[in-house]
């Protein structure tokens, strides 16, 4: 197979992304400054600032889940076992020791086996817990009165932060997995461009060059 430059990344999906980031980066600066790691505004001000980004983030989350359905771009976060140990050995080992990453992007599988399986745990369960958390402590005072009390509200407050560390922990991660392997360039390029280098069977290639002419770059 021959190597191409494909746009992989649609632009609502870049779109997607980058608005997800921004959000949930305003959501960690106000979330922290709630539990008064710093003090950037009144408590109000980070409150209003907190819910608003939650709210938008939502609504995104409703798209994004949307698009990845009707599109069938939920196909690339299933998890595999094929070539799993040797892209966790590579991110462990090889990377320290120079060696070439074992995983080779295609088309229609343009996340390597650990990240589908990391993605995939984001979208199915860490986001879902921050998500009805959150909104269990937004709405607390329609349930408040009723046999669930305020102890129940701290353990929610308890794995919402929790799940929020979790969640600052895979940006570190994330953004250092940036500057390994390729320049920093290189890994962010695709999701401005879109285009990424990917391998093609002729079979793919003939596809996209007769159907979808302009997502190859000749």
């Amino acid at each position: 197979m021959a190597v191409y430059k494909v746009k992989v990344f649609s632009r609502f999906e870049r779109f997607w992304h980058w608005t997800q980031a921004a959000l949930i980066f305003i959501l960690l600066f106000s979330g922290f400054a709630i539990h008064g790691f710093f003090r950037p505004t009144g408590f109000e001000n980070l409150v209003w600032t907190h819910v608003v980004a939650a709210s938008a983030l939502i609504v995104l989350w409703i798209f994004a889940i949307f698009w990845h359905l009707t599109t069938g771009n939920w196909r690339h976060y299933l998890p595999t076992t094929k070539g799993l140990f040797k892209v966790a050995r590579y991110y462990a080992w090889g990377i320290f020791r120079g060696e070439d990453h074992p995983y080779k992007k295609r088309f229609w599988h343009k996340h390597n086996p650990l990240q589908a399986l990391a993605y995939l745990g984001l979208k199915l369960f860490l986001f879902p817990v921050i998500w009805i958390t959150g909104l269990a402590y937004l709405l607390y005072g329609f349930w408040s009165q009723g046999p669930v009390t305020a102890s129940s509200l701290e353990w929610v407050a308890v794995i919402h932060t929790l799940f929020a560390f979790l969640m600052a922990a895979f940006i570190i991660i994330h953004i250092y997995l940036l500057t390994t392997g390729h320049s920093f360039k290189e890994h962010v390029s695709p999701m401005i461009t879109g285009y990424d280098e990917v391998e093609l069977t002729d079979a793919e290639k003939a596809y996209l060059e007769q159907d979808e002419p302009g997502r190859i770059m000749t």
